[in-house]
C-alpha cells in the first residue's frame, strides 16, 4: 500500500500496524540473521544472571519491523533518512503497534532537488506497555 502525495499533509496519521505476539523465537530468529548472539536475548538462566526476568528482545528487531512498517506504505526505493531511538524493552508475548504522522512536507523548491518529500514522526509501542521505540523518517513521495 504506497500512500501518494494527494493523500497527505502535517497531521495526516498513517494507518497503524500491529506486530505479534513476538516469541522468543522470533528473537533467535533475528539473532540468528544480524549476528547478535548474546544470550541475554534468548536464554532465561543467563538474563535472570544479569537481573532481568527473562531474556527481552534485540531492539533492532523492533527497529526492522519499524522500517518494513513505513517502506510498505512509501517504498524502500524512496527512503531518505530513518533513525530510531530505543525506549522500552520488549518481551515475548508482546504485540507491537507502529504508528506515525506526517510533520513536514516539502515540495522540493526549497531545496532545489525537485522532490516532493515528508517528515515522519515514528513509533513503536508495546500493547499495554510504553513506547518501545521512537523514530524519525523522510520519504520521497511521488
Amino acid at each position: 500500500m504506497n500512500l501518494k502525495w494527494e493523500d497527505l499533509s502535517v497531521g495526516t496519521q498513517l494507518p497503524e500496524r500491529e506486530y505479534g505476539p513476538l516469541t522468543i523465537t522470533d528473537f533467535v530468529r533475528y539473532q540468528g540473521a544480524s549476528g547478535d548472539f548474546n544470550p541475554i536475548h534468548h536464554d532465561d538462566a543467563f538474563a535472570k544472571s544479569a537481573g532481568f526476568p527473562e531474556p527481552f528482545s534485540v531492539g533492532m528487531l523492533q527497529a526492522g519491523i519499524l522500517g518494513s512498517y513505513v517502506t510498505d506504505l512509501f517504498g524502500a526505493e524512496n527512503v531518505r533518512r530513518f533513525s530510531v531511538q530505543f525506549r522500552e524493552q520488549v518481551w515475548a508475548g508482546d504485540r507491537l503497534i507502529c504508528t506515525g504522522e506526517v510533520v513536514a512536507i516539502s515540495d522540493g523548491a526549497d531545496a532545489g532537488t525537485g522532490e516532493r518529500s515528508i517528515d515522519l514522526k515514528l513509533n513503536v509501542s508495546r500493547v499495554g506497555g510504553g513506547s518501545a521505540i521512537k523514530g524519525e523518517a523522510t520519504f520521497v513521495v511521488a
